[in-house]
């Protein structure tokens, strides 16, 4: 604060992005204790236990700054003139002459000379081993947009080079939604979709059909829950949102018998066909909740035998299909080796010990990914290892055939994927990066009014630092395997580009505090791979977002997500459509709300005090009375379009439940707005009362991410309520 002395704690949390206060929803001030503040560091690498320490840390943040001729990475935007890049060099250096190089993406190269004291000067430091001079290097290049490498030298011994990223000014804007184009689509749990031909759960196979009913429909695009990959082994872990890696997909939404494999394979034909396996799908089918490990059981006993028999056809025959195989993995490398042998170890140890919750429960030998015990693991298991890349491989080629089928049918965006904010503690991606996360930390949210102690994800954060310096090639990895075969991803808490609020393990949630991420950098890279995989971006950013990140994020060409229940004057009235924004995903609700029929109804409500999830009656009542006023708002909202069903009234006494009507005039005013995609949950597309998943709560309290829809997938087309709402939606959005 102005006015107020600047300690050495405070200059170290101002160089490694941690705030020093934070304000809750209610503007509430919560200073960052010096505790929280040494705790976040010291879980960054950052060594901050005392006064000396902090010393220490600020002296060897500085000496790397200095010492280093070239940052780890600079991202710069296309057109934006003249690049500026940061030198650091010895000042016995200075007057001599120096070399640039600039290799770009596509392999050509130019280069120059200069006089490093001719340059714009930024500083100097004096440190024990000599004086140090920041100069400016200025190069006037027309550099087209990608991963390029710009060297610098000085004689023999001075020699750098750094990535240079140069990214477009926006992302990407499928042609469907360009100028006045409008588009809507479908928001669907995949797990929860029943088809006559699944194995308990949805799958590709039904992402497929689902494609085909988005066709017909003249729907633009399908939003799924994050396709991640999560724990073979442990399949009741169920959140998407808790993923062992964000890279890999969830290989439980095979369609079994569509693989290759199993058209050959004699053995899995007759196992499938046998009466008693038939029954067990049949029961998997019926089930209202997805039963994960009846699921896996049953889909882990064929995948088996498809892989002996791919190993033994083809694989021992060098056929094309091995070849094909071989070339996967050799695309894939090292990231894919990683994963399977996670996935093989992870097995191997829970099999011996129910405790084995991830890899920091292993030995402690088998904890480095590097270590001999590992490699000789995986020789020794090579089949196994590979089996988890075979998986891989087929999900690769399922999902791959989903996106491209939605092109074929002229889905004006294609398949939307999810991507989560975070990964599980014990999982591959920190196995396989331990260095790049904060894993003495979780990424989580301040206080709000159902969350009075704010909330603790378990989902350890990425480091900001660590992250720069590896050239933020674990980001762009990440978006490129979700971008691949989809035409829009939605970003979860896309805030987290900006800043994630930080919890310390063994410290409360009110006691956290933000850290900064470097948001220029990442939207950059977002925009560009955005622009080269022609995938379009929806940024969930709902709830406390800071005015910076709407103003970067609106310029970058990302869409903002408007849900109805929330978009209000201060009066609590509901915004007319023509007020919505045009860049926006507009919907009446999410994953994480109630469904339109539970909200009108306040299932939600009831349900939460039934669950005791209220901190207080006095934020129940405030939520009961706030919900009394929902209603009339709602109505007088669809009076003022003329859209309030025939004989109807505007108080709710007219409409005591949720009707396909009133269902239908809802979509239909979300459906006017210029926003320019708005999806339709598939759950209130059936009138359905329960939300996929309820926040603050666990599975032995509510069925998070298990509820099935109550309507198979071969009757969509005749269901009379979804089809009322298709033909609004349809009318409103021609």
């Amino acid at each position: 604060m102005k006015g107020q002395r600047v300690s050495p704690l405070d200059k170290l949390c101002d160089l490694y992005g941690v705030y020093q206060e934070y304000y809750t929803i209610w503007g509430e001030h919560h200073p960052a204790s010096d505790r929280t503040r040494r705790a976040i560091l010291a879980a960054m690498g950052v060594a901050a236990e005392d006064d000396a320490a902090v010393e220490r840390s600020l002296h060897d943040h500085e000496y790397r700054a200095w010492t280093r001729i070239l940052p780890p990475v600079q991202v710069v935007r296309e057109f934006s003139g003249a690049l500026r890049i940061p030198l650091s060099i010895p000042a016995m250096h200075d007057g001599d002459a120096w070399r640039w190089r600039l290799r770009t993406e596509s392999g050509q190269e130019v280069s120059g000379e200069f006089v490093a004291a001719g340059l714009e000067e930024g500083g100097r430091h004096h440190f024990e081993n000599g004086e140090y001079l920041r100069r400016m290097l200025a190069l006037d290049l027309p550099v087209e947009a990608g991963y390029h490498r710009l060297f610098v030298e000085c004689g023999e011994n001075l020699l750098a080079d750094m990535p240079l990223i140069v990214a477009p000014q926006t992302c990407y804007t499928p042609p469907a939604i360009q100028g006045d184009g409008r588009a809507w689509g479908f928001a669907a749990q995949l797990y929860g979709v029943r088809s006559a031909r699944n194995w308990g759960m949805g799958d590709f196979g039904d992402l497929r059909a689902m494609v085909d009913f988005c066709a017909e429909s003249g729907a633009g695009t399908v939003l799924l829950n994050p396709m991640h990959a999560l724990f073979p082994d442990a399949p009741a872990h169920a959140s998407p949102y808790s993923p062992s890696s964000r890279v890999w997909f969830n290989t439980l939404y095979l369609d079994v018998e569509a693989l290759e494999d199993f058209a050959e394979c004699e053995a899995a034909h007759d196992r499938v066909g046998a009466a008693e396996f038939r029954a067990v799908l049949a029961r998997l089918r019926e089930h209202s909740q997805v039963d994960y490990a009846g699921v896996a059981a049953a889909k882990r006993e064929i995948l088996e035998l498809l892989y002996r028999q791919f190993r033994t056809r083809h694989l021992a025959q060098g056929s094309q299909r091995a070849s094909d195989f071989r070339t996967f993995q050799a695309e894939h490398g090292e990231s894919l080796r990683k994963l399977a042998q996670f996935e093989a170890l992870q097995e191997h140890f829970h099999a011996q010990r129910d405790s084995a919750w991830g890899w920091p429960s292993w030995p402690g030998a088998y904890q480095d990914q590097h270590g001999p015990e590992v490699a000789a693991f995986s020789e020794k298991h090579a089949a196994r290892v590979e089996f988890y890349e075979y998986l891989q491989w087929q999900a690769f080629r399922q999902l791959e055939a989903a996106g491209r089928r939605a092109w074929e049918r002229g889905l004006g965006i294609g398949i939307m994927l999810d991507l989560a904010i975070g990964v599980a503690e014990g999982g591959a991606a920190t196995w396989t990066r331990p260095e790049l996360y904060a894993r003495s930390a979780s990424a989580g949210a301040p206080p709000d009014e159902i969350n009075l102690l704010g909330q603790d994800w378990g989902l350890p954060p990425w480091i900001p630092h660590k992250l720069r310096e590896a050239a933020y090639e674990p980001f762009i990895e990440l978006l490129r395997t979700n971008m691949r075969f989809a035409g829009a991803l939605r970003m979860d808490h896309v805030m987290g580009l900006y800043r994630l609020f930080w919890v310390v393990r063994g410290l409360p949630a009110t006691e956290g505090t933000y850290v900064s991420y470097p948001f220029e950098d990442l939207l950059g890279i977002l925009a560009l791979e955005s622009q080269r995989n022609r995938c379009m971006v929806v940024g969930e950013d709902l709830g406390t977002v800071p005015d910076e990140v709407r103003h970067a994020l609106h310029p970058a060409g990302v869409l903002s997500t408007r849900v109805l229940y929330f978009e209000r004057w201060g009066d609590g009235s509901m915004k007319p459509p023509r007020d919505y924004p045009v860049q926006a995903a507009a919907a009446v609700t999410t994953h994480d709300l109630p469904t339109l029929t539970g909200f009108w109804q306040g299932l939600d409500i009831e349900l939460r005090e039934r669950l005791q999830l209220f901190p207080s009656d006095e934020v129940r009542n405030r939520q009961v009375a706030a919900r009394n006023a929902d209603r009339p708002h709602l109505l007088q909202a669809l009076e003022g379009e003329g859209l309030l069903p025939p004989g109807g009234k505007t108080q709710p006494e007219a409409f005591p439940e949720m009707t396909p009507e009133l269902a239908q005039a809802v979509y239909a005013y979300l459906a006017r707005s210029p926003s320019k995609l708005l999806l339709l949950q598939m759950e209130d597309g059936f009138g359905i009362a329960e939300q996929p998943n309820l926040p603050g709560t666990t599975e032995t309290i509510y069925p998070c991410w298990r509820l099935k829809l109550p309507v198979g997938l071969e009757e969509w087309s005749g269901n009379g309520y979804l089809q009322s709402i298709i033909q609004a939606l349809r009318r409103q959005r021609a």
